[in-house]
Formats: C-alpha cells, sequence, structure tokens
C-alpha cells in the first residue's frame, strides 16, 4: 500500500528498480552469531572474510570481561554528553591511552570514527580556507570536508607530485589564511598505504596542515600503532585520526594530536558537544583493547600472516588482487554483476565476502574485498581458497 508523497514513491520506487538492474543494489543479511572468522547466516555457516575484526578482538574475552565489569559499575549508558556529566573517569582513561598509544599529547574520544572525521574538519577548517585531499579518501573525510565549507582541492590519488602542484597553486593564489591536507593512511579498498614521507615534505614546504585518518592502520600497521607510527611521523602530524570499531574491535572514534588541539576540539567540534558520551561498556573494552595491543604485537603478527597467506594463494589462482600493502585483500572482478554474482556463488558454497561496488569503488572496479583476520587458522583459509578456485572456473574468471 503506497502512502505518503507520491513524488516521493515514484522516486523511491524508479531508483531502486535502477540500481537493482545495474547490479548496484546491497542487499543486507543479518548474522546470527559473533562476528568471528566464522559467521552463521539464515542457518549457515560461512567462513567469513568480510569484517574489519582484523584482529580478532571483538569477541575477545579479556574485552567482554571488562565490558561487562564497567556495564556493572557504570550501568549502560553515559546519561549525557561529555561536556555536561557524560564523561566518566574510564573515558579519561582511554583518552590517555589513546594518546601513549598514538604518541601524542592528548586524545579525545568520539561515537564513531564517521564522527571523528565530521567533527575535526569543520571545527578548525572554514569557508576562508582549502583542504587538499587525495581523490580516494573515506567518504567520512569527503562529508567532513563539505560540512567544513572549505574550498576542497582533489588531489590524484598517491600522487605526490599533483598534491604538490595544487599546493603551491593554493599558496600562490593567497585566497586562503588556511590549507590542510588530508589522506586516509590505509586506503580501505585497494589495501594501499598513503605517501606520508613525501605528503609531509611537500606540508613543510608549503606550510600545510596535515591530517591522516588511520582507521584501517590503526592496530595494523606500525606494529599496531598505525601509518603515521610506521613512518616515524609521531611529531609531524597535526590530527592522526582512528577508529574503536575496526582493530580495535569495539565501537567509537578518537582523534590524536597536541595539547592545544584537543582542548579546542573539546570546546568546538559539534559531535563532542551535542551527541551522549560512549557507553561504559565500550569504552572499558576498548581500553583493554588498546592495553593488549601496547603490550604484545602478537596478534599483529598473527594478522599479517595470514593476510599474506591468502594473498599468496588468490594471486598464485590467478584472481587481480590489485596492488595492496596490507592485509586487506581484494579479487578485482570489474563488471558490476559479475561481481554481484560472484558474491552470490561464494556464499552458496560457504564463504561471506561482500560485494563492493559503485559508488563505494569506481564504475567498472567492482571487487570482492577479503579481510582475513588474526582469529582465521590456515585450515579456514584453504578451505576459502579452494572455494574462490571452483568458483573463479565455474564462472570462467579463472582459466
Amino acid at each position: 500500500m503506497n502512502v505518503g508523497s507520491n513524488i516521493l514513491n515514484n522516486f523511491l520506487h524508479e531508483n531502486l528498480t535502477d540500481l537493482k538492474a545495474k547490479g548496484l543494489y546491497n542487499t543486507i543479511e543479518p548474522m546470527e552469531s559473533a562476528n568471528g572468522p566464522i559467521i552463521s547466516i539464515g542457518g549457515k555457516k560461512l567462513i567469513n572474510l568480510s569484517s574489519n575484526n582484523y584482529l580478532g578482538l571483538a569477541t575477545d574475552s579479556r574485552l567482554v570481561d571488562a565490558a561487562i565489569n564497567a556495564i556493572q559499575t557504570y550501568g549502560v549508558g553515559a546519561g549525557a554528553v561529555r561536556t555536561i556529566n557524560g564523561t566518566l573517569d574510564l573515558h579519561v582513561k582511554l583518552e590517555e591511552k589513546l594518546a601513549a598509544f598514538k604518541h601524542t599529547e592528548a586524545a579525545i574520544a568520539y561515537q564513531s570514527g564517521f564522527n571523528c572525521n565530521m567533527a575535526a574538519i569543520s571545527a578548525v577548517m572554514d569557508k576562508d580556507d582549502a583542504i587538499l585531499s587525495d581523490e580516494l579518501n573515506h567518504a567520512s573525510i569527503i562529508d567532513g570536508c563539505r560540512l567544513s565549507k572549505a574550498k576542497i582541492i582533489p588531489f590524484k590519488h598517491a600522487d605526490i607530485e599533483d598534491l604538490r602542484a595544487k599546493a603551491k597553486a593554493a599558496k600562490e593564489s593567497g585566497l586562503y589564511k588556511k590549507i590542510m591536507v588530508i589522506t586516509d593512511g590505509v586506503f580501505s579498498m585497494d589495501g594501499d598505504i598513503a605517501k606520508l614521507p613525501e605528503i609531509v615534505e611537500v606540508a613543510r614546504e608549503f606550510d600545510l596542515i596535515t591530517y591522516v585518518d588511520d582507521a584501517h592502520g590503526s592496530g595494523v600497521t606500525g606494529k599496531g600503532a598505525g601509518t603515521v607510527k610506521h613512518f616515524g611521523l609521531s611529531d609531524q602530524i597535526d590530527f592522526q585520526i582512528g577508529t574503536l570499531s575496526k582493530a580495535i574491535g569495539v565501537i567509537g572514534g578518537y582523534v590524536a594530536g597536541r595539547k592545544e588541539l584537543i582542548d579546542w576540539l573539546k570546546v568546538r567540534s559539534r559531535p563532542f558537544l551535542f551527541s551522549t558520551a560512549l557507553t561504559p561498556g565500550d569504552v572499558a573494552a576498548a581500553t583493554k583493547a588498546i592495553e593488549i595491543l601496547m603490550s604484545s604485537t602478537e596478534l599483529h603478527d598473527k594478522l599479517w600472516e595470514n593476510g599474506n597467506y591468502l594473498k599468496r594463494g588468490l594471486k598464485s589462482l590467478g584472481f587481480n588482487i590489485g596492488d595492496s600493502e596490507t592485509p586487506i585483500t581484494p579479487c578485482v572482478i570489474g563488471d558490476e554483476q559479475l561481481t554481484q554474482e560472484f558474491s552470490k556463488k561464494l556464499y552458496q558454497e560457504g564463504v561471506y565476502a561482500k560485494a563492493i561496488v559503485f559508488p563505494t569503488v569506481a564504475r567498472g572496479t567492482g571487487r570482492v574485498r577479503n579481510m582475513p583476520t588474526a582469529a582465521h587458522t590456515t585450515d579456514i583459509l584453504d578451505q576459502a581458497l579452494a572455494i574462490y578456485e571452483k568458483v573463479g572456473k565455474e564462472m570462467g574468471i579463472l582459466q
């Protein structure tokens, strides 16, 4: 039964039909299990290669215990925004741990990684400024830049000469009070790492503010401390953005940097000022995860071992895995409908690996993105590789 606006109903029907016809419509399958290496969907057990739970911490008993203890002491919710009485001593402890983890003076926690980019960019940049943004930056960076009302100047992906030319033009134009350069640390669709040393050189040359969103690098690169630490640049990047919902295994995000920057974000970033604080259980679990990563590289090392194993296996079968430099391993299929069909057949055979198509990636570059974790065993990965080979040959993707 149609209700409400006919204009809206027609818009929705026409556009949803178009997306489905082009293989761009994404279906969501709810899980009936924890998000581990093996998951259950619709009563079917599947090898899970789509999770961002890189280190397996989302199901780690140490985090579970920390969350339960915090809930029993503090309740299930913080009860207010941070600036009223929603700041618990747990939040302070988490932020101190994050600053130590990222090798900065201070840090501030937010409700999500997306919120970090909405908060931090617009708190510092405005209509009198310009932002140089890698063309493959995450959607949250793009939206954060738009919210700031600064002039957005995209540069070609990982192209330092293009960045330098555009930084020079922006600086010499005299039109902008401040200029920022923003990049992901690890690009989530291709798994490549930003050229941070070269970006820092350009930033020094033209006095640019530096901003790195390391959502897919924190816990993964730099022996766990992230891409900035990987390059030894902790004292040369103004904004280090991270998430608590990928390798850390919980939910939330953070900005790490100089103390004055964090003080400014506490009084001027809107998601901090106008959203209820992270819940006690989440904060305690995230803190425990940071402590684990600071005390041992065991999970980090296992993640890379599994990532390299899967890469070698898929490449030897003949799949196009792109130029990933991290455990993120795309199988680039190309055509959107073929990619969707490939993912569907993997699912039928027992592997959950979601199709990634436009607008998340460029048209004609559809891929299944594989995310091995520290929790996978070699036996599980071997089973997945056998299924990839079977489906790839049946569909004519492999010869």
